[in-house]
């Protein structure tokens, strides 16, 4: 049992005077009816756990521009390709609470249901037609990754019915497929994209960083210092040729494995051949520190 984080089994009518955690969908899908019932507006802040500054940001704007503000932490093991990374993310749902009381004692929930809960027997990701962009970069990496995030994020916003909800940029192409999944299922939410948020270091925040051996967190940071030289190269040179520079570079790196740098198109994330003035790029990285994968984009133009 968690010390400090109630999970309940019943569940208030009233105003929520904490952070209280539901554990089960139809204990928070009742409260937040009534809510509704208020003409409460509703963010979303969709997460796997092991909260960060970066998860933070997202709860705080969403506090912003909504009432109330559900959290939902849960390991979707559908969307790991990897078994070993599975079993190794980080759980730490009595530190998120309690990072999440800082944030606010009484506009916020926390959905943290069990696998059970979610899946209700059937551990199995539905398939999506994402028009292609479950195709590009991690797609090409990862089998089976965004059948598992679709899966999860539509069922997660069919339980919390939010008005908005909140995904950040470090994960762009998750960004892009979640619009592309509420556009074709007709799902009542606004997606709104955050800014990535960053380390002093220019290191992407995420929960892998706090399994990085020193070594490794030590050198890590080269990962965004080379893709701001890359933007700058990205004026004068072509796509080809920032790609061969920055693959270069990484050759030279000892702790660092560059699996992909690869510039694309926001709108449908295919590698750029041959630049158009009237369209919006980005670069779009993955690197294994050690065993540990991280990844991170940035804008071009």
């Amino acid at each position: 049992m968690l010390i400090g984080c109630k999970i309940l089994s019943l569940h208030p009518l009233n105003f929520i005077r904490t952070v209280e955690v539901y554990s089960e969908k139809q204990q928070i899908k009742k409260v937040l009816g009534a809510f509704k019932d208020q003409n409460f507006t509703l963010g979303m802040v969709p997460t796997m756990g092991a909260l960060h500054k970066g998860h933070l940001a997202l709860v705080e704007r969403a506090l912003q521009e909504n009432d109330k503000v559900v959290v939902s932490i849960f390991v979707n093991p559908t969307q790991f390709d990897n078994k070993a990374d599975l079993q190794n993310y980080p759980r730490t749902l009595e530190q998120d609470v309690a990072l999440l009381k800082g944030v606010s004692k009484d506009r916020i929930l926390v959905y943290a249901p069990t696998v059970e809960d979610v899946y209700e027997g059937r551990l199995q990701a539905e398939h999506f037609d994402y028009d292609g962009l479950e195709f590009e970069m991690e797609g090409r990496f990862r089998d089976g990754h965004f059948d598992g995030v679709g899966t999860i994020v539509k069922r997660l916003f069919e339980i919390v019915k939010p008005n908005n909800a909140y995904f950040g940029e470090k994960d762009f192409q998750q960004l892009q497929i979640v619009k592309k999944l509420v556009e074709k299922f007709h799902i009542p939410v606004n997606i709104v994209g955050c800014d990535i948020y960053r380390e002093d270091s220019g290191l992407a925040m995420s929960s892998r960083n706090t399994r990085l051996k020193k070594e490794y967190l030590e050198a890590a940071p080269f990962i965004y210092k080379t893709l701001t030289a890359a933007k700058t190269y990205f004026g004068t040179k072509s796509a080809k040729e920032v790609t061969q520079w920055v693959e270069n570079e990484f050759k030279k790196q000892e702790l660092l494995e560059l699996e992909y740098f690869i510039i694309a198109d926001v709108i449908t994330l295919k590698t750029l051949t041959e630049k158009e003035n009237n369209k919006q790029y980005r670069a779009f990285i993955a690197v294994y520190a050690d065993d540990i994968r991280l990844i991170d984009n940035i804008a071009l133009n």
